[in-house]
């Protein structure tokens, strides 16, 4: 799935036998590597433990499995260059999701499409980008969330992607986004509204209580 354009660099390459090995790896895995200065250790143990969720993540926000390819380097880059810097004042996975939205919206602001989010042809090409990679395997109902999601502000939909799909905890949205827990409620019921307003006709499939 993830390419090797960059992560081929000697020093932080992935090996099939480290991402084996790291099957089974958890999050206190990590946290030990680090203890111990272990970087290589604690690199392979986040690749292996989140890179797949990482991808996710970065695709629901770019759209593009390539674009979303080359943002998961980036971000592996970024936690490479950083490891030794990692104070224990959040999790580590909150301090990857952190540098995973950062370097996906950076990417857009590169792009110059963060001010095009909210125009329809942003929306239409957004959604044609996922309905026609090889890598979508959704249904209509699917791309019609999709759709209706491309069309929220770009902070309504990042706050609803984080709380819909991944389900991560106001409390915790706060300390990766930088914004008041209650200002991110009212941003998240907005975007469900406005989801639930374009989808009257299969609202059914999406869960009021979140």
């Amino acid at each position: 799935m993830f390419g090797a354009s960059i992560l081929n660099l000697r020093h932080i390459s992935v090996s099939k036998e480290c991402l084996l090995k790291n099957m089974n790896v958890t999050e206190k895995h990590i946290s030990e590597r680090l203890g111990a200065k272990d970087y290589r250790g604690a690199f392979d143990g986040i690749v292996a433990l989140y890179g797949e969720r990482m991808y996710w993540q970065i695709r629901r926000i770019v759209f593009s499995h390539d674009d979303a390819d080359d943002v998961l380097q980036n971000c592996y880059i970024k936690i490479w260059r950083n490891l030794s810097k990692f104070r224990y004042d959040s999790e580590v996975y909150t301090w990857i999701y952190r540098i995973t939205v950062n370097e996906s919206l950076n990417f857009l602001r590169k792009r110059d499409i963060l001010s095009r989010f909210s125009s329809a042809g942003f929306e239409s090409s957004a959604v044609r980008n996922i309905e026609g990679n090889a890598y979508f395997n959704g249904d209509k109902a699917q791309a019609a969330l999709y759709r209706a999601i491309a069309k929220l502000p770009c902070k309504q939909r990042l706050v609803f992607e984080m709380r819909y799909f991944d389900e991560v905890e106001y409390k915790e949205m706060s300390k990766i986004l930088g914004t008041s827990e209650g200002a991110l409620k009212a941003s998240y019921h907005i975007a469900y509204n406005k989801i639930r307003d374009e989808l009257t006709h299969n609202s059914g499939n999406m869960e009021q209580e979140r």
